[in-house]
């Protein structure tokens, strides 16, 4: 109990520090969006000077400009521990938590499965791998694990688009769905979604899988020179059986590593995102950037980082259950 209250505490502090940081750094750069997006107004509608003074106010006023940099961080934690995340400037007047909630499905379709089924294949094959130690198979997928793990998401994905889109004409270059086609349970929209989905799933799961089974060999060939191992070989256990108390104790910090690699594992989904011009987080968060949208890169990132931290702390638990030792 007091390990669980010791790691709830330090979740806490860790999550306050990020976002503090997370606020700060937006505020370093010598622009100020509001008055880029007022400048924006005036030249696209020609608003009379009235009107353009009353958004002035307006805008000044709920984006917090001229205000002391203390009363903007307290109002920044005051909205982020109440779910109210800001609007957002380049998508002007939508919120902040509108704009997730958009994007999020559209992400999640994108990233669960391929994070599960890439760590679940990358598992097992990192497992037989590792378990044929010495073998030309462990050479061969090695050599090909080392070399697509180091491979950018980004030039993967440019590399997947050149190659199936506009050579082969496969797939579409981006998007998630052919205009026209609206989300229903009809089979138009799911063979569409299929169709624009395919390279962006594949781009992911092909880096993400290499990365995991070059871990789960390490881990497995940790094990085997373990001295229960060679305990066990000696009292002339069959290697099924060894095989399986290496799989149990080589699960327990593979398990921790999907955890530990959660931000790199989100990070290179937006960039994949943005390459493929998926409508998730990726795509507003490009948008942002771009614009200087103080309160969505704000937003995003602060919900990005709760999502990675509670991730590790999930993880975190499940280690605990798995291994006694880590109770300690």
């Amino acid at each position: 109990m007091i390990s669980l209250l010791k790691r709830i505490t330090w979740l806490i502090l860790t999550y306050w520090i990020t976002i503090s940081i997370i606020f700060i750094l937006p505020r370093l750069i010598p622009q100020n969006p509001a008055w880029n997006y007022l400048q924006s107004l005036y030249q696209q509608y020609m608003l009379y000077p009235e009107t353009l003074k009353a958004y002035e106010i307006r805008l000044l006023r709920e984006y917090g400009v001229g205000m002391p940099l203390w009363w903007q961080y307290m109002d920044f934690l005051v909205r982020t521990f109440s779910g109210d995340l800001g609007t957002s400037i380049s998508f002007y007047p939508a919120k902040v938590v509108e704009i997730f909630m958009r994007a999020i499905p559209w992400t999640l379709a994108l990233l669960v499965p391929s994070i599960l089924l890439s760590w679940t294949v990358g598992t097992l094959l990192g497992a037989y791998i590792g378990y044929k130690r010495g073998k030309r198979i462990e050479k061969i997928f090695m050599s090909f694990s080392f070399i697509i793990s180091n491979i950018p998401s980004y030039w993967l994905a440019l590399l997947m688009i050149f190659t199936f889109s506009f050579t082969l004409k496969l797939f579409p270059s981006g998007g998630a769905l052919s205009p026209g086609i609206t989300p229903s349970l009809s089979w138009a929209f799911i063979s569409d979604f299929l169709w624009h989905y395919t390279l962006p799933f594949v781009t992911l799961f092909i880096i993400w899988t290499a990365g995991w089974t070059g871990n789960m060999r390490a881990l497995v060939s940790s094990e085997l020179e373990s001295e229960y191992v060679n305990y066990l070989r000696s009292m002339g256990v069959k290697d099924s059986i060894i095989f399986r108390y290496v799989m149990r104790y080589a699960m327990i910090p593979q398990l921790v590593g999907l955890g530990v690699a959660m931000g790199g594992v989100v990070v290179g989904n937006l960039f994949v995102e943005t390459v493929f011009s998926y409508p998730g987080i990726g795509y507003f968060v490009s948008a942002a950037l771009g614009s200087l949208d103080y309160p969505l890169i704000q937003g995003f990132f602060v919900l990005i980082v709760g999502f990675v931290f509670l991730s590790n702390f999930i993880v975190d638990l499940l280690r605990l259950a798995l291994d006694p030792r880590a109770r300690v």
